[in-house]
């Protein structure tokens, strides 16, 4: 098999090189992971990164000569390569809805994106939101419920075993634990699972020895 490398932003705040990067471990799969960090205060990409990918994004896999550039898809041609990491439910009516929740959460929520900006570094704090933002967190507690309560018998995770939904929303679970959102007890041992994966443990520590910073990010609720 040829080499496969993915190309990360900043660990701290790059939720989508997260996702990209969560797959491939679970999957048990051997790759480098290369880090090209967003620049400056406000976070643009750098010209590495354009260089890197044409869409000017990460995160990115190579896979010899296959550039692949958007996380879902990343998740799915692991999911192909390993099919033995049962990275989706092997029932069909579970699959369907791993699917769906996968791609609301891909394409949507932009609201909970701007105001709880990935940064698994801070501390833990209340942040005041707005109605948006706040139907936007019912709508992912209800999902969350709603996977548990159907399909989460065979384990602590959305469709029992770890899977691509949970790379979905693991980015959402540290923003939840970061900014004091209120959980109940469903939610909270969701969270809590998320976080306890050695994955998660091992991304927030590397995402800790990180020495950049970007403004935009660290003043989230800071007069």
């Amino acid at each position: 098999m040829a080499e496969l490398k993915l190309i990360i932003g900043n660990r701290a705040y790059s939720s989508w090189s997260l996702r990209g990067w969560l797959p491939l471990v679970h999957a048990g799969l051997d790759f480098e992971e290369v880090v090209l960090p967003f620049d400056g205060p406000a976070g643009v990409p750098t010209p590495a990164i354009r260089e890197r990918s044409r869409s000017g994004k990460v995160p990115l896999l190579e896979h010899g000569d296959l550039r692949i550039w958007d996380s879902l898809a990343i998740a799915e041609y692991v999911a192909e390569l390993r099919p033995e990491a049962q990275l989706w439910p092997s029932e069909r009516a579970a699959r369907a809805v791993a699917r769906s929740v996968s791609a609301e959460m891909h394409s949507g929520f932009s609201a909970v994106r701007s105001a709880m900006p990935m940064n698994v570094r801070r501390e833990p704090f209340h942040l005041a939101v707005g109605p948006e933002v706040q139907a936007e967190v019912a709508r992912i507690l209800a999902i969350w419920s709603e996977c548990r309560g159907r399909h989460g018998a065979g384990g602590e995770f959305l469709f029992g075993g770890f899977g691509i939904a949970d790379v979905m929303f693991a980015p959402v679970a540290t923003r939840f634990r970061t900014y004091g959102v209120s959980l109940d007890r469903t939610a909270r041992a969701y969270v809590d699972a998320i976080h306890a994966l050695p994955s998660m443990q091992r991304w927030i520590e590397d995402a800790r020895r990180e020495s950049w910073l970007i403004d935009k990010y660290e003043a989230v609720g800071r007069a």
